[in-house]
């Protein structure tokens, strides 16, 4: 075949192929088309491996017009395959009733629950005054959660917390329990901080935070497990004049220079003398409600620590004196924003927390 056949064969080749890509509307025919017109055994194909067998003057003419055949396919094949795509996606968008005009959905940022803000708060001004953190165990022996704080086996301040024990065998008299209060933590840091020089023990001025457990009955004002914050500071020459500057001020850094507060006479086998540490209600200014019951609201005890507990730290109590105090992170929280209720920490209501 001349090269000039060849030609013509190709230009009926390339219109007949424009007219059926046109009214193509799917990508099954779509490759069906490109496998006739631009796969190996396509004319414009053949047409390159015929070059050989032409004269040498046409094979230029043949080889350049078989060429644009070839590039022209291949653009046209392009332009039709995007345009088959778009349609199949703008089909794919109406069907699926998305209007893609409309702002996407905002990013929601977490915070922190209003007991983590308050207790990280606590820790600062306590840290502001030269406490430190210690962290203690959550499970925890008999022996450290009542034996060493002066309550012996059989003790009857024992009934004053019910207890949560932990199935565990041959503990005898010393079983493990949920500490019922952070302050083992008390003689667990004075004994690791004594032990640095038993015959001249170094000062102690400890916060211990951390969760408590407790057999009670759920109110308004009461929880099965709340989060506590225990202080101790030991050394020589300390007096309960400290310990009510300590918590005065702290309280006047929480609430404002206006907080008011008081100190009740009471009782802890690991104090003596003992005081409850009282702050006015917030939501009846003093008056008496539901809330508080009388005006004032219970936030923990303190008390100068008992010589006893002194001695199971490793601390002389003929030398040293110290303070301690814990208090319940939940009430103060309820005070600084106004809750009325505890057990709206626990829900776990998003209308609740978001507010904070």
């Amino acid at each position: 075949m001349s090269g000039s056949n060849i030609m013509k064969d190709l230009e009926t080749i390339a219109a007949q192929a424009a007219v059926e890509l046109e009214a193509l509307n799917n990508e099954e025919g779509l490759l069906a088309w490109r496998n006739t017109y631009l796969g190996k055994n396509a004319a414009v194909i053949k047409a390159f491996s015929s070059l050989g067998t032409l004269p040498a003057d046409e094979r230029p003419l043949v080889g350049q017009g078989a060429n644009r055949v070839k590039n022209l396919l291949e653009s046209a094949y392009a332009n039709r395959e995007r345009m088959i795509k778009e349609d199949a996606l703008t089909r794919s968008i109406a069907s699926q009733s998305l209007d893609v005009t409309l702002p996407g959905r905002p990013i929601q940022r977490g915070r922190l629950h209003p007991d983590t803000q308050i207790l990280r708060e606590l820790i600062t001004i306590f840290g502001e005054m030269g406490f430190q953190v210690f962290r203690s165990r959550e499970v925890e022996t008999d022996e450290y959660n009542f034996q060493l704080l002066n309550f012996p086996v059989g003790h009857p301040a024992r009934d004053m917390q019910d207890t949560y024990f932990i199935n565990a065998e041959d503990r005898g008299e010393n079983p493990l329990v949920l500490r019922t209060h952070t302050s083992p933590g008390q003689i667990r840091a004075m004994r690791e901080i004594s032990a640095l020089n038993p015959l001249d023990p170094p000062p102690v001025r400890i916060i211990v935070p951390g969760m408590v457990y407790r057999y009670e009955q759920v109110d308004v004002r009461h929880e099965t497990q709340f989060d506590q914050l225990e202080g101790l500071a030991v050394g020589e020459g300390i007096t309960f004049s400290d310990l009510k500057g300590t918590l005065t001020d702290m309280a006047r850094r929480l609430f404002g220079p206006d907080a008011r507060t008081r100190f009740r006479a009471s009782y802890f086998p690991f104090t003596e003398p003992s005081a409850e540490f009282d702050i006015q209600c917030f939501h009846c200014h003093g008056e008496g409600c539901g809330v508080c019951g009388g005006g004032w609201l219970e936030i923990g005890g303190s008390g100068m620590v008992h010589p006893v507990v002194l001695k199971n730290g490793g601390y002389d109590p003929e030398r040293f004196t110290g303070f301690a105090f814990g208090f319940g992170v939940q009430r103060i929280a309820m005070l600084r924003y106004g809750i009325n209720d505890i057990r709206y920490f626990w829900d776990n209501d998003l209308r609740f927390l978001e507010q904070f």
